[in-house]
Formats: structure tokens, sequence, C-alpha cells
């Protein structure tokens, strides 16, 4: 009773399990501090011991520790905190530093490998592997290539565990396509019991929705999209964080072509204009909505609480129909009902070009607005959905610039 006691399964979470049966590879994402060490190590020990979940009674004795550096896989995969060395119990394993190997009391043996030198793996054979922060590796594809040759021993197809704080590269990119591979994510956050006290809450601070923050604490994979009109690194300069007195603030909004609840979000996002001529992107309100008033009160609300000068909507879809549903929720409001005479990429172009050249900040972090902007190319969004929220974002710096290819302004609906 004492030995299941003292084991992981009673301290874990569930998320550093994987319940899906003996997958080839699995796939740890993690921010920073989230655990995903702790999974590797604890995996090895599981593989090498037998134990369920991980093992469920199969020993394995020839195991990989592939890490960017051979000094990583010492100082982190084995002697650090979480490796496997420190938290190993009832069979401590010794380090032979000459040979590079972990050498367990039964006879398993894990041998460590760096990403700089791929050809070290052309030779060795083995039944599991450990590759950490794969994201990160000098020579991924290569060193990654070289070790599926090496995993062709043991009674079951070889496993691996892959832990790594996400990064756009093609190995990775090539991992998260593939449909055979378990993919598991995990926050910083999540593991807040066991970081230092106020640590999440500072980083939280300083970098929440920020590209480094959401790759680092929230373990998501960013990428940039070639042909794309923005880059995560034009937004990052664009993040103003203190929001100056504002001559002149409007409120865009792009409404969704149908009311059935599979339509395109509503685009609703609001901008100020500087007296000194920056605009400086306020708020982003967009939102799924099955039914116009919802989307039409949500814009209204906006206007309000931003004290706004006008209500800019689309009626390229709704015609009439737009001002009738915003009149029903507020007939004070003024709006300016446009229609775009060109495509959604050509109206779009200028405003970038105001961002490359400084003239448009963002108050805030606006993580999905920003994830539409990087992502929309010539053809639009890559997953063929609508771009709303850029169009309202297009909408509502095009009215602060002046330049209107719109119908006339329509004030005091009721």
């Amino acid at each position: 009773m004492a030995l299941v006691a003292d084991e992981w399964i009673r301290h874990a979470r569930p998320e550093q399990y994987c319940f899906r049966r003996f997958p080839d590879i699995w796939l740890v994402l993690g921010g920073r501090g989230a655990g995903k060490t702790r999974v590797g190590a604890e995996w090895v020990n599981a593989m090498v011991r037998g134990l369920p979940t991980f093992a469920n009674g199969v020993r394995h004795g020839l195991i990989a520790l592939v890490g960017e550096t051979l000094a990583d896989v010492r100082e982190v995969m084995i002697d650090g905190p979480s490796g496997i060395a420190t938290i190993s119990r009832h069979d401590r394993p010794r380090f032979e530093l000459g040979r590079r190997r972990l050498v367990w009391a039964n006879g398993a043996v894990a041998q460590i490998f760096s990403s700089e030198d791929p050809e070290s793996l052309r030779g060795p054979q083995f039944d599991a592997a450990w590759c950490d922060e794969a994201g990160k590796w000098k020579h991924a594809e290569a060193c990654f290539d070289m070790l599926q040759f090496g995993l062709r021993l043991g009674s079951r197809r070889p496993r691996q565990v892959v832990t790594t704080t996400p990064r756009a590269t093609p190995l990775m990119r090539r991992l998260l396509a593939d449909p055979s591979v378990v993919v598991t994510r995990m926050a910083t956050r999540d593991n807040a019991a066991n970081l230092a006290s106020g640590f999440v809450d500072a980083v939280e601070r300083r970098y929440a929705g920020t590209r480094l923050g959401r790759q680092e604490l929230d373990g998501e994979l960013i990428e940039d999209r070639e042909d794309a009109l923005w880059t995560r690194t034009s937004l990052e300069a664009a993040f103003a964080g203190d929001v100056p007195e504002m001559k002149r603030i409007v409120v865009a909004v792009d409404p969704p072509a149908t009311s059935r609840k599979t339509s395109d979000a509503c685009g609703i996002v609001a901008a100020g204009l500087t007296e000194d001529g920056q605009i400086v992107v306020l708020a982003d309100a967009s939102m799924r909505a099955a039914q116009p008033h919802a989307w039409a009160g949500a814009a209204v609300s906006l206007y309000h609480r931003l004290q706004a000068d006008c209500l800019v909507a689309e009626v390229n879809q709704g015609g009439d129909m737009v001002t009738s549903v915003i009149r029903s929720v507020d007939g004070t409001v003024p709006v300016r009902a446009v229609r775009a005479r060109r495509g959604k990429w050509t109206r779009a172009e200028p405003v970038a070009l105001l961002y490359a050249q400084g003239r448009v900040r963002h108050a805030g972090r606006f993580a999905e607005l920003e994830d539409e902007m990087c992502d929309f190319g010539p053809n639009g969004l890559s997953n063929g959905r609508s771009p709303d929220r850029v169009d309202a974002l297009v909408w509502a710096v095009t009215e602060l610039t002046g330049e209107r290819d719109a119908e006339p302004r329509v004030r005091g609906l009721g």
C-alpha cells in the first residue's frame, strides 16, 4: 500500500496521463512550467518498471533520451527538478558519464543523444524514446527521422513521447498533421500549485494575450501565413497599452449573412482617432449570434460603453434589414451604412499599409482578431470562413481615415 501511495498517478493531473492506450507517438504541448518534463520523466520511469497506465506490465529496456544538447539531457531530463533521477522511486538509476547512458538495477538502459548530432542515432536501436523540447531542436527533422529508424525493438511497436513548448517548425507541423499522433495540451496555469507563489499571475500580467505568452504560457502553436497582410511581429509592434484621449470613436459591424446557428460570426470592432492622427483599436466584441437582435444589442452596448460617435454597419448582405435591426434596439444611435464595392483583400490593403507605417495601434491584446489578421490572405482565411473580425476592423479604420466607400450617414433612426 505504501508503494501505491507514493506513485505519481495519485498526484498527477488528468492531462498528464495518456488514456488512449499505447499510442506510437504521444505529443505533449505545454507552456513553460506546465509539467511537461515531469510527464516525460514519469513516462520513462513507468516504461522501465512496466507500470500502468503508460506500460501496463510491459517493461522496456532500451530507451533513447533526446534533447536539444547533451547538457540539456543531463541537466533537465535526468538531473533536473522533475528529471528521471530526481523523481525515481525505489530504483534510482545511475548515470555513466563516459558511456552517456542511464542504467537501472533491473538492466534497463537509456542512452542520451543531442539534436546537434543526428548521425549519433545511426546504429543504436531502442524500444522506446523520450524527445524533450523538440520545438527548438537544432536539426529537428534529421534527428527525429534517424530516431525513427532506431525504434525497432520490443514485442510491441516501439513507443515515444515528445514533450515541448510548441514552435512553428516543420517537425511540429508534421507531427500535428499526423492523425496517428495523440496530442495533449497543457497551460502554465494548470500547474500553478507546483510553481512559485505569484509567478503565474506575474507573467500573465506581462505576457497574457501576446504571441509570446500564448506560445510560452498557453502552449499554443502560433504561425504566420506567408501571404497574409499582417504578421505576428507587426501586431506585437502595434500594441500600445496606454490609451490616449480620443477625438472620435466608431464601432463597426460586419453582420452575418443569415441568422442560422451555422452562420458566420458578426464582426464588431471599435476604434478611435487621437488628436495627432493615430488610430487606436479599442475593442473586439465580435460574436457568433444566431439572432440579429443579439449582435445588434452587442454593438449598441459597445457604442454606449465607449461613448462612440457613430456605428458603421455593412449592408451588402442585409440591406435595410441591418439598420432596421439596430433601430429596434436603439433608435437614437447614429448609423453610417456602408456598402462594399471592392473585394475584401483590396479594401484591407490600405489598412495593412497604415499598420506598416505605425499609424494604427492596439489598446489591448485581441487574440482572435489578431489570429484572423495573420491568417487573411488573397483568398480569405485558410479555413474558408468569412473574415468577419477583419472586415469590421477595416470598416472602422477606413471610417476614421475618411477613405469612405459607403452610402450617406444616417442619423437619428428613431
